[in-house]
């Protein structure tokens, strides 16, 4: 049901005891950031949001001065409050603060405030009127203006492909600090979300998208902060432990998906499709030899990237990354799979290979490094392509056993459609 989202009458006018927003700032250890990114936000909401809005500053277990500063600032701002926290995690603090709260709509922004306040409306005008149940700002829309480095620019661009590939995703940016929701959607949702760091946006998104929850995209400007304390090498690994933990857990029910769809009034019945493309021995050879080529590559190219980061750990994710994109791949271009039906069994026997793969080429490493400490990188490189041909040599087979061709059962063609009415 859409709630009447009231608007302040008069300027000045105080925050009433039930905002229509709740803009959420998590922070830990920003004692330099923080009166400054509250005061500016504070002046944005006031100037630019026409309606009674509200700063939730989430503390979660700082060891600086930040929790003092938030205090002061909630005694001198109106509208600001204060939530502490006493474990660490950004996604802990969110879903904390957006389950327990009485705004209608449930917002946040990093502290650095990166992303240009002037998209804070854009993004909540879906939710206002009714259009939407989510909506996040994307760094990746083509009318974006977006200024970081080259190497965070395709670390961002490769997991979202991986999102999009693996786990069926629609959405372009999935780790955008800009982000808000209906909250009556959020007490919902937010109870299956287990991740309590990072990867905290990317699992509630992919459950949203699964539910039949619609998510509106607004492209922002966004300027990456040159002294974030993010460490990219770790967030990564823990982010593909998140998608093969969210991927085991939709594809073993224990997310009770068609019982949400119910609960939210949503309903979503895609069925599976498969092309005419060639089924042969020969035919999907080549076309796996050419995914292969291409994975190679990609792999290649990652692992000198990752490099500073250790041999060890670069081959771990350059792997990782390269054999999720390699089963979508082969899912769709060599076996000619589509649709949702078996994909996460599809990707889970590819994380199977991967692991496979891993091991004999960490265990090549392992001996080379032995064998000759001083190894350069074009060496390691050559012996971590051949010992990936021998995972390749049983990847096609069981590949081919995997995507085999199963006597296809016609999904329900009908989508429920939900009207919802604008205040």
């Amino acid at each position: 049901m859409t709630e009447v989202l009231s608007r302040a009458s008069t300027e000045g006018e105080s925050v009433p005891d039930r905002p229509v927003l709740d803009v959420v700032m998590p922070v830990y250890n920003e004692e330099d950031d923080l009166e400054q990114s509250v005061r500016r936000l504070h002046r944005h909401l006031a100037d630019s949001v026409p309606y009674p809005a509200r700063i939730t500053v989430a503390d979660n277990a700082s060891t600086d001065s930040t929790l003092a500063i938030a205090l002061r600032l909630q005694a001198e701002i109106p509208g600001v409050r204060v939530v502490h926290l006493d474990l660490k995690g950004r996604g802990r603090a969110l879903n904390h603060v957006w389950r327990d709260n009485d705004a209608q709509i449930v917002a946040y922004c990093d502290v650095d405030l990166s992303t240009d306040l002037n998209a804070l409306m854009p993004l909540i005008a879906p939710l206002i009127s009714g259009h939407s149940d989510i909506a996040i700002g994307t760094r990746l829309s083509h009318s974006s203006r977006v200024i970081r480095g080259a190497k965070r620019e395709f670390i961002s661009r490769s997991y979202n492909l991986i999102l999009r590939t693996a786990m069926g995703a629609r959405f372009s940016d999935a780790q955008c600090g800009f982000k808000a929701m209906r909250t009556d959607v959020a007490r919902g949702l937010l109870p299956y979300v287990e991740d309590t760091g990072w990867f905290f946006d990317t699992e509630l998104l992919v459950l949203a998208e699964r539910v039949g929850l619609r998510i509106a995209e607004v492209p922002v400007d966004w300027i990456d902060d040159p002294d974030s304390s993010v460490d990219i090498v770790a967030t990564a690994i823990a982010d593909l432990r998140g998608c093969a933990r969210v991927g085991w857990a939709l594809a073993t029910g224990r997310i009770p998906v068609a019982e949400l769809r119910k609960t939210l009034g949503r309903d979503r019945l895609p069925g599976p499709v498969i092309d005419g493309v060639p089924h042969g021995m020969v035919g999907q050879l080549a076309r796996f030899c050419a995914v292969g080529l291409v994975s190679t590559v990609a792999f290649a190219l990652l692992y000198l990237l990752l490099r500073p980061a250790g041999a060890q750990a670069a081959n771990f994710l350059a792997l990782a990354i390269t054999a999720v994109l390699n089963t979508a791949a082969n899912r769709r271009f060599t076996f000619g799979v589509r649709g949702r039906q078996d994909r996460a069994r599809h990707h889970l026997f590819g994380w199977g290979v991967f692991l496979f793969g891993w091991a004999v080429t960490a265990g090549s490493l392992f001996a080379l490094h032995r064998w000759n400490p001083d190894a350069g990188r074009a060496l390691e490189l050559a012996v971590l392509v051949a010992s990936n041909l021998v995972a390749t040599a049983t990847r096609f087979v069981g590949l081919r056993w995997v995507f085999r061709r199963r006597p296809s059962v016609a999904a329900p063609a009908e989508q429920t459609s939900i009207e919802r009415s604008a205040a």
